[in-house]
């Protein structure tokens, strides 16, 4: 039997599996798929906005993965904890699959970035996702003006959550609190900047387009602006993404100005401005200052020498995730990643036996959830060739055993279908459909109703 580890159960975790289980090489397979947190699914139930229903239904596809019987879930499981780091996890398992995603915000590295009411976007998205990292977080959203940093999905997820009415939202399993926030929300401004053209912004067609249809919600673009890109007047060289984008942008610009409905709120999209500085004092951030820029020829941005800034009491930065190092792992800090050779992790260039990578932390934050499925399949292919010689030695002790003897108390998969119970009860309670439990201390009391250690 060979004894593997997946760290991380987020898709690229899940993918990497399924491609595991499912090959017929190896039948005598074991799946342990470890989590620190007590919940599966990763950025599925914690980054995708609860308004995508649609997304994070994706959940009943990996819940298939993770209720077959040789595939088993660990989660409040902290590796690299004393006790439990990468030589630990080797005597525990043949081999060890690190898909641990890319965990932190990138930095515009700019004078004021960190004064109050400028946060990372991942603090925000993870405050209304119910993190329980980010449960003493609070936001007040009694700003009139919020700014959003970036053009990119989550830029405009967070763009949306931020016009979106909070009634709209109760049938999701937002918690309470930022429910609430939302529903006293006084922003009535939300700007999203990026620094290039609109041909090269980030963001799929799907998420554009929303930003049309919110109720009470005006989109505002500067003709002027999308005129600078080369690629918006001559759209037809871009991919099909950014084609079908520079179509919904020159729609909002060519459409009349005056309103045919009642506007709560306005967002207004900004192309060639490059963060300067956040501007403001120690009681909070009052605008943000931006450079003008225009294309260089080469499909990058110069600075212009033009500033402009915009009043804004709320700053919210959505330039990229990046990977964190990994305890007892190489890490390239260039690139945020793991060094590695199709999955494998290399240490100077040779591979280091047992230990592979899959999702984000092996090629950085980059594509679709339905990318991770061939970065897995990849991964999964370099661990089963290399079978033989990891299963040479036999590991000493049952996992669950060895994880108790460490210090961990995991939480099985009985635990977490108590946590879907306890929040399906929270918000029966509540008039609502299912509640996200936003805290440790719930998760971990829901989990453990289901018996000792879930």
């Amino acid at each position: 039997m060979l004894r593997v580890a997946v760290i991380g159960s987020g898709p690229s975790g899940v993918y990497t599996a399924q491609s595991l289980i499912e090959q017929q090489a190896v039948p005598d397979i074991e799946v342990y798929v470890l989590d620190r947190l007590p919940c599966p699914y990763g950025l599925v139930r914690y980054g995708v906005a609860p308004d995508h229903e649609k997304i994070k239904s994706l959940q009943n596809n990996l819940r298939t993965v993770l209720e077959h019987p040789r595939v088993h879930f660990l989660g409040n499981v902290e590796v690299g904890a004393p006790g439990l780091g990468v030589a630990e996890l080797r005597e525990i398992f043949h081999a060890v699959v690190f898909c641990v995603g890319a965990a932190t915000d990138r930095h515009l590295g700019i004078p004021g970035e960190e004064l109050p009411g400028s946060h990372p976007a991942t603090e925000f998205v993870a405050w209304y996702s119910a993190h329980p990292d980010a449960a003493a977080v609070r936001f007040t959203l009694a700003a009139r003006s919020a700014i959003v940093i970036g053009v990119g999905n989550v830029a405009v997820d967070v763009a949306r959550m931020l016009s979106r009415g909070a009634a709209e939202l109760a049938t999701t399993d937002m918690p309470q609190g930022p429910l609430g926030a939302l529903a006293d929300s006084r922003v009535e401004d939300v700007w999203m900047v990026g620094r290039r053209g609109p041909s090269q912004a980030k963001f799929t067609t799907k998420e554009l387009r929303e930003l049309g249809s919110l109720p009470g919600t005006e989109v505002r673009v500067r003709p002027e602006e999308l005129a600078l890109d080369p690629a918006y007047l001559d759209p037809g060289e871009l991919p099909a993404v950014g084609r079908r984008n520079v179509e919904v942008l020159r729609g909002w610009a060519e459409r009349p100005t005056a309103a045919t409905t009642p506007v709560g709120r306005r967002i207004h999209l900004r192309f060639f401005l490059r963060p300067a500085e956040v501007l403001g004092d120690a009681t909070g951030v009052r605008a943000v200052r931006f450079e003008r820029t225009a294309p260089d020829g080469q499909g990058g941005v110069r600075g212009t020498g033009e500033f402009e800034d915009i009043e804004g009491q709320l700053v919210l930065r959505s330039v990229g995730y990046r990977g964190t190092p990994q305890p007892g792992l190489p890490f390239d800090e260039a690139t945020g990643t793991v060094p590695h050779l199709a999955g494998r992790v290399l240490r100077d260039g040779a591979p280091l036996p047992g230990v592979y990578v899959a999702g984000w932390i092996k090629r950085g934050p980059t594509g679709v959830i339905g990318t991770n499925r061939p970065c897995a399949k990849e991964t999964a292919h370099s661990l089963l060739a290399d079978a033989g010689t990891l299963a040479d030695r036999e590991p000493a002790e049952d996992p669950v055993a060895a994880l108790a003897r460490a210090g961990q108390r995991p939480v099985r998969w009985p635990g977490w279908l108590a946590i879907e119970a306890a929040e399906a009860e929270w918000g029966h309670g509540l008039g609502r459909g299912t509640v996200k439990l936003a805290d440790w201390e719930g998760l971990l009391d829901a989990a453990r109703s289901a018996g000792v250690n879930g």
